[in-house]
Protein backbone atom coordinates (compact mmCIF):
# COMPACT_ATOMS: atom_id res chain seq x y z
CA UNK A 1 0.00 0.00 0.00
CA UNK A 2 1.54 3.57 -1.02
CA UNK A 3 1.20 6.35 1.35
CA UNK A 4 -1.75 7.96 -0.47
CA UNK A 5 -3.26 4.57 -2.07
CA UNK A 6 -6.11 5.45 -3.83
CA UNK A 7 -6.71 9.14 -2.86
CA UNK A 8 -7.43 11.61 -5.53
CA UNK A 9 -4.94 14.41 -5.85
CA UNK A 10 -4.81 17.74 -8.26
CA UNK A 11 -1.44 19.81 -8.69
CA UNK A 12 -1.64 22.58 -10.31
CA UNK A 13 1.55 23.71 -12.26
CA UNK A 14 2.00 19.99 -12.74
CA UNK A 15 3.79 19.47 -16.21
CA UNK A 16 7.10 20.48 -15.42
CA UNK A 17 9.41 21.28 -12.33
CA UNK A 18 8.14 20.12 -9.09
CA UNK A 19 4.74 19.35 -10.17
CA UNK A 20 5.90 17.50 -12.78
CA UNK A 21 7.76 15.15 -9.51
CA UNK A 22 4.91 15.41 -7.49
CA UNK A 23 2.85 14.14 -10.00
CA UNK A 24 5.04 11.16 -10.46
CA UNK A 25 5.81 10.79 -6.82
CA UNK A 26 1.55 10.50 -6.16
CA UNK A 27 1.26 7.81 -8.80
CA UNK A 28 4.40 5.94 -7.41
CA UNK A 29 2.05 6.46 -3.50
CA UNK A 30 -1.05 5.11 -5.34
CA UNK A 31 -2.86 8.03 -5.92
CA UNK A 32 -5.19 8.90 -8.68
CA UNK A 33 -4.04 12.30 -10.22
CA UNK A 34 -5.51 15.14 -12.53
CA UNK A 35 -2.57 17.14 -14.06
CA UNK A 36 -3.51 20.68 -14.15
CA UNK A 37 -1.36 22.85 -16.61
CA UNK A 38 -1.89 25.45 -19.41
CA UNK A 39 0.82 23.83 -21.10
CA UNK A 40 -1.47 21.46 -23.35
CA UNK A 41 1.21 19.48 -25.20
CA UNK A 42 3.28 18.82 -21.74
CA UNK A 43 0.60 18.05 -19.99
CA UNK A 44 -1.35 16.00 -21.92
CA UNK A 45 2.28 14.19 -23.12
CA UNK A 46 3.12 13.76 -19.47
CA UNK A 47 -0.76 11.92 -18.77
CA UNK A 48 -0.19 9.19 -21.22
CA UNK A 49 3.36 8.16 -20.01
CA UNK A 50 1.76 8.22 -16.81
CA UNK A 51 -1.20 5.85 -17.72
CA UNK A 52 -4.87 5.25 -16.63
CA UNK A 53 -4.30 6.82 -13.19
CA UNK A 54 -3.39 9.99 -14.25
CA UNK A 55 -5.51 12.89 -16.55
CA UNK A 56 -4.62 16.44 -17.86
CA UNK A 57 -6.71 19.03 -17.57
CA UNK A 58 -5.74 22.50 -19.30
CA UNK A 59 -6.48 24.98 -16.13
CA UNK A 60 -5.77 28.62 -16.06
CA UNK A 61 -5.56 29.16 -12.14
CA UNK A 62 -6.11 32.86 -12.71
CA UNK A 63 -9.69 31.87 -13.61
CA UNK A 64 -12.89 30.53 -11.29
CA UNK A 65 -14.35 28.89 -14.75
CA UNK A 66 -11.55 26.88 -15.10
CA UNK A 67 -10.80 25.96 -11.23
CA UNK A 68 -15.04 24.87 -11.15
CA UNK A 69 -14.24 23.05 -14.48
CA UNK A 70 -10.93 21.10 -13.42
CA UNK A 71 -12.47 20.00 -10.07
CA UNK A 72 -15.45 18.70 -11.83
CA UNK A 73 -13.29 16.73 -14.43
CA UNK A 74 -11.41 15.34 -11.64
CA UNK A 75 -14.40 14.10 -9.41
CA UNK A 76 -16.00 12.66 -12.88
CA UNK A 77 -12.95 10.39 -13.75
CA UNK A 78 -11.87 9.65 -10.38
CA UNK A 79 -14.51 10.67 -7.44
CA UNK A 80 -13.95 12.92 -4.40
CA UNK A 81 -11.15 15.00 -3.82
CA UNK A 82 -8.62 14.01 -1.07
CA UNK A 83 -5.47 16.19 -2.12
CA UNK A 84 -4.67 20.05 -3.83
CA UNK A 85 -1.77 21.02 -4.26
CA UNK A 86 -1.23 24.49 -5.02
CA UNK A 87 1.94 24.61 -7.30
CA UNK A 88 1.22 26.89 -10.24
CA UNK A 89 3.12 30.27 -10.89
CA UNK A 90 5.57 32.44 -12.15
CA UNK A 91 8.52 34.23 -11.51
CA UNK A 92 8.82 38.00 -13.04
CA UNK A 93 12.29 39.99 -11.75
CA UNK A 94 11.76 43.65 -10.56
CA UNK A 95 12.57 45.66 -8.01
CA UNK A 96 10.71 48.44 -6.28
CA UNK A 97 11.56 51.13 -8.89
CA UNK A 98 11.85 48.80 -11.89
CA UNK A 99 8.89 46.73 -11.56
CA UNK A 100 5.87 47.27 -13.16
CA UNK A 101 2.19 47.57 -12.07
CA UNK A 102 1.13 45.16 -14.63
CA UNK A 103 3.57 42.68 -13.63
CA UNK A 104 2.69 43.31 -10.20
CA UNK A 105 -1.13 42.17 -11.49
CA UNK A 106 0.10 39.07 -13.25
CA UNK A 107 2.13 38.03 -10.59
CA UNK A 108 -0.67 38.46 -8.23
CA UNK A 109 -3.40 36.63 -10.66
CA UNK A 110 -0.87 33.41 -11.41
CA UNK A 111 0.79 32.85 -7.60
CA UNK A 112 -1.71 34.92 -5.54
CA UNK A 113 -5.38 34.34 -6.82
CA UNK A 114 -4.91 31.18 -7.46
CA UNK A 115 -4.21 30.19 -4.46
CA UNK A 116 -7.56 32.02 -3.39
CA UNK A 117 -9.28 30.13 -5.74
CA UNK A 118 -7.69 26.79 -5.15
CA UNK A 119 -8.21 27.12 -1.20
CA UNK A 120 -12.09 28.05 -2.00
CA UNK A 121 -12.43 25.54 -4.61
CA UNK A 122 -10.48 22.90 -2.43
CA UNK A 123 -12.79 23.00 0.80
CA UNK A 124 -16.03 23.03 -0.72
CA UNK A 125 -15.11 19.82 -2.61
CA UNK A 126 -13.28 18.17 0.05
CA UNK A 127 -16.04 19.32 2.56
CA UNK A 128 -17.93 15.97 3.24
CA UNK A 129 -14.89 13.60 3.68
CA UNK A 130 -11.83 15.85 4.61
CA UNK A 131 -8.77 16.18 2.73
CA UNK A 132 -5.13 17.95 2.31
CA UNK A 133 -4.19 21.25 0.77
CA UNK A 134 -0.47 22.23 -0.03
CA UNK A 135 0.26 25.91 -0.99
CA UNK A 136 3.78 26.69 -2.69
CA UNK A 137 4.82 29.75 -1.06
CA UNK A 138 8.87 30.45 -0.89
CA UNK A 139 11.55 31.85 1.66
CA UNK A 140 10.58 35.09 0.18
CA UNK A 141 6.98 35.51 1.99
CA UNK A 142 9.49 36.58 4.75
CA UNK A 143 13.10 36.91 3.71
CA UNK A 144 13.35 40.25 1.78
CA UNK A 145 14.47 39.65 -1.65
CA UNK A 146 15.18 43.20 -3.00
CA UNK A 147 15.51 41.98 -6.76
CA UNK A 148 11.65 40.57 -7.08
CA UNK A 149 9.90 42.34 -4.89
CA UNK A 150 6.71 41.69 -6.86
CA UNK A 151 6.66 37.76 -6.22
CA UNK A 152 7.96 37.99 -2.53
CA UNK A 153 4.32 39.67 -2.42
CA UNK A 154 2.87 37.39 -3.78
CA UNK A 155 4.44 35.17 -1.96
CA UNK A 156 3.31 36.50 1.48
CA UNK A 157 -0.06 36.65 0.14
CA UNK A 158 -0.02 32.86 0.05
CA UNK A 159 1.15 32.13 3.33
CA UNK A 160 -1.21 34.54 5.00
CA UNK A 161 -4.34 33.04 3.05
CA UNK A 162 -3.01 29.30 4.26
CA UNK A 163 -3.26 30.47 8.46
CA UNK A 164 -6.60 31.88 7.37
CA UNK A 165 -8.41 29.09 5.62
CA UNK A 166 -6.81 26.36 7.95
CA UNK A 167 -8.01 28.08 10.96
CA UNK A 168 -11.61 28.55 8.96
CA UNK A 169 -11.46 24.70 8.97
CA UNK A 170 -10.66 24.66 11.99
CA UNK A 171 -13.24 26.49 13.75
CA UNK A 172 -16.08 24.81 11.55
CA UNK A 173 -15.12 21.48 12.17
CA UNK A 174 -14.20 20.36 8.80
CA UNK A 175 -11.46 17.52 8.37
CA UNK A 176 -9.51 19.41 6.09
CA UNK A 177 -5.60 20.41 6.94
CA UNK A 178 -4.20 23.45 5.07
CA UNK A 179 -0.40 24.03 5.04
CA UNK A 180 1.92 25.94 3.13
CA UNK A 181 5.12 24.75 1.57
CA UNK A 182 8.55 27.66 1.97
CA UNK A 183 11.56 26.06 -0.05
CA UNK A 184 14.31 28.68 -0.46
CA UNK A 185 15.55 27.85 -4.74
CA UNK A 186 14.22 24.77 -6.82
CA UNK A 187 15.88 23.56 -9.43
CA UNK A 188 13.03 24.22 -11.97
CA UNK A 189 12.74 25.37 -15.96
CA UNK A 190 11.52 28.94 -13.89
CA UNK A 191 14.28 29.28 -12.32
CA UNK A 192 17.27 28.11 -15.24
CA UNK A 193 15.69 30.77 -17.11
CA UNK A 194 16.95 33.22 -14.68
CA UNK A 195 20.06 31.97 -15.04
CA UNK A 196 21.16 30.47 -17.80
CA UNK A 197 23.49 27.26 -17.90
CA UNK A 198 24.27 27.86 -14.01
CA UNK A 199 24.71 24.17 -12.36
CA UNK A 200 22.00 23.49 -9.49
CA UNK A 201 25.11 23.41 -6.95
CA UNK A 202 26.23 26.98 -8.26
CA UNK A 203 22.75 28.38 -8.24
CA UNK A 204 22.44 29.83 -4.93
CA UNK A 205 26.66 29.49 -3.55
CA UNK A 206 28.08 32.25 -1.83
CA UNK A 207 31.72 31.40 -0.50
CA UNK A 208 31.21 33.83 2.22
CA UNK A 209 27.66 34.59 2.91
CA UNK A 210 26.20 31.49 1.80
CA UNK A 211 28.48 28.97 1.86
CA UNK A 212 25.43 25.80 1.95
CA UNK A 213 23.48 27.47 -0.53
CA UNK A 214 22.33 25.60 -3.41
CA UNK A 215 19.33 24.85 -5.58
CA UNK A 216 17.78 22.29 -4.58
CA UNK A 217 16.19 19.23 -7.23
CA UNK A 218 12.78 19.40 -7.67
CA UNK A 219 12.38 15.60 -6.37
CA UNK A 220 13.23 16.55 -2.88
CA UNK A 221 10.97 19.30 -2.38
CA UNK A 222 8.48 16.81 -3.85
CA UNK A 223 9.06 14.21 -0.98
CA UNK A 224 8.20 16.97 1.16
CA UNK A 225 4.71 17.45 -0.30
CA UNK A 226 4.01 14.10 -0.41
CA UNK A 227 4.44 14.41 2.95
CA UNK A 228 2.06 17.44 3.81
CA UNK A 229 -0.96 15.52 1.44
CA UNK A 230 -0.50 11.85 3.19
CA UNK A 231 -2.30 10.91 6.40
CA UNK A 232 1.32 10.80 8.38
CA UNK A 233 0.83 15.01 8.40
CA UNK A 234 -2.13 14.62 10.05
CA UNK A 235 -1.11 16.80 13.39
CA UNK A 236 -0.21 19.76 10.84
CA UNK A 237 -2.28 22.24 9.51
CA UNK A 238 -2.08 26.47 9.40
CA UNK A 239 1.79 25.78 9.29
CA UNK A 240 4.65 26.97 7.34
CA UNK A 241 6.77 23.86 6.29
CA UNK A 242 10.95 25.12 5.43
CA UNK A 243 12.76 23.92 3.65
CA UNK A 244 15.56 26.18 3.26
CA UNK A 245 18.60 24.78 4.54
CA UNK A 246 18.23 27.17 7.74
CA UNK A 247 18.56 29.91 5.77
CA UNK A 248 16.62 31.91 8.26
CA UNK A 249 19.39 32.44 10.63
CA UNK A 250 21.84 33.33 7.49
CA UNK A 251 20.24 37.17 7.25
CA UNK A 252 20.96 37.01 3.95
Amino acid sequence: MGRVQDKVALVTGGASGVGLETVRLLLAEGAFVAISDINAEAGERLAAECGERAIFVRHDVSSESDWTAAIRAVQQRFGPLDILVNNAGILLPGNIETGTLAQFRQLMQVNADSCFLGCQQGVAAMKGRGGSIVNMASVSSWLPVEGYAGYSATKAAVAALTRSAALYCRKNGLAIRVNSLHPDGIYTPMMQASAPGVPAGHMLFDPTKNPRGRAVLPERIAQVLLFLASDDSQAISGAEIRADSAILGMGL
